[in-house]
């Protein structure tokens, strides 16, 4: 019998806090966004709305509760919570999962992803059909000691029994590896490992988290024990494809511009032939498979999008995601899942009003099927 690791991105961003509230306006959070979306094309379903868990608050513990419970049932094995760690200290989003430390539940593991960017506020220029940033807060690197700082601010997380392992070890994923040097990430996995053997914890399962297939080859990703290989964005940039590909993409984006319309619209049909690559059989490369993409909510026309994704094509998703880890050793048949909860970027497992709790179903039914598989 299979027995798969599931780990789904989490978000922890559905509760005021104070910095959102200084850039975005008071009482600002993801459902603002997602709220205020409109359909921009016959048939766009915009704005998304929650059902289940409605739009919720992560300070409640009830509504933890049932994340977990739905997780469950979607066959999850763990939630991997984006976790911002700026340098020096500086932290936000930290609360939700701080409090599942604190009151010891829900009975659901858990790891982190350590999201190491700088924060924009981004909008989009209608006019030049461009987005416009401006730098919030800026991710650093300070020093060796803040590397030790950053260890133990999340110490009493390592300690909780509830922290998702692989091989025993904690896993710990980071979003931009490419952000420093491969000497960094050597001295930083050091002093790490060094302090959880010092406080009584087995060492890391470091991941590193790339969208550049060219990445995989690169000393700096094979230092990591693993890395996952995100393609939400393949099928804009097809990378390892060929010159049709980028002619017809020169076109579309040339009629988007000239009529308003979403320059980066693909069926999600379309788009799954370019979210699973050769590469996601090697045994160090974790696929990631994608129940749905509609960034519009944030972006506007400048958002790409997978219209027509349906809980069925979602089936053949997974399906085609464990045909790429099924003949891999037990400890290396990972998936991780993008995402439980990013509702801004309509790319969410959780219920809505459109299809219910048919996405979770389905991936229920589909890594039960795969449990049952026997290797030959």
């Amino acid at each position: 019998m299979n027995n798969p690791h599931i780990i789904a991105f989490y978000l922890p961003q559905f509760h005021p806090v104070k910095e959102n509230d200084e850039n975005f306006g008071e009482g600002f959070t993801e459902w603002t966004n997602v709220a205020k979306a409109k359909p921009l094309f016959r048939g766009h379903v915009q704005p998304k709305i929650p059902t289940v868990l409605g739009f919720y608050d992560l300070r409640l513990p009830e509504v933890r509760k049932k994340q977990a419970e739905l997780a469950k049932e979607a066959g999850i094995s763990a939630f991997c919570y984006y976790h911002y760690w700026f340098g020096n200290g500086k932290v936000i989003l930290e609360k939700p999962l701080q409090e599942v430390v604190r009151m010891g539940e829900p009975d659901f593991p858990f790891c982190i992803c350590w999201a190491n960017h700088s924060w924009y506020k981004k909008d989009w220029n209608p006019d030049l059909r461009k987005i416009e940033e401006n730098l919030l807060f800026e991710q650093q690197y300070p020093d060796e000691k803040d590397i030790a700082e950053h260890f133990n601010f999340l110490l009493a997380t390592f300690q909780d029994k509830r922290y998702y392992r692989i091989e025993g070890k904690l896993v710990f994923a980071i979003y931009n590896v490419g952000d420093k040097d491969i000497e960094y990430w050597n001295i930083f996995k050091k002093i790490w490992n060094d302090l959880a053997i010092e406080n009584g914890l087995p060492p890391f399962y470091f991941i590193a988290y790339t969208s550049i297939i060219a990445d995989l080859d690169k000393p700096l990703f094979k230092s990591f024990d693993k890395v996952i290989l995100s393609l939400v964005t393949n099928i804009q940039y097809k990378q390892q494809y060929g010159i049709r590909s980028w002619i017809k993409g020169m076109i579309r984006n040339f009629i988007a511009k000239k009529f308003n319309h979403p320059m980066l619209l693909f069926s999600y049909k379309e788009a799954m032939k370019y979210l699973l690559v050769d590469r996601c059989s090697d045994n160090n490369v974790i696929p990631v498979v994608v129940p749905n993409w509609d960034y519009t909510a944030r972006r506007g026309v400048g958002g790409l999008i997978y219209k027509d994704s349906t809980p069925d094509l979602f089936r053949q998703h997974l399906k085609q995601a464990f045909d790429c880890i099924k003949n891999k050793p037990d400890s290396d048949q990972i998936i991780f899942v993008k995402s439980w909860n990013e509702w801004g970027e309509g790319n969410y497992m959780e219920p809505d009003l459109q299809y219910g709790k048919q996405y979770i179903r389905v991936m229920g039914e589909e890594v039960e099927a795969y449990k049952k598989e026997t290797i030959i």
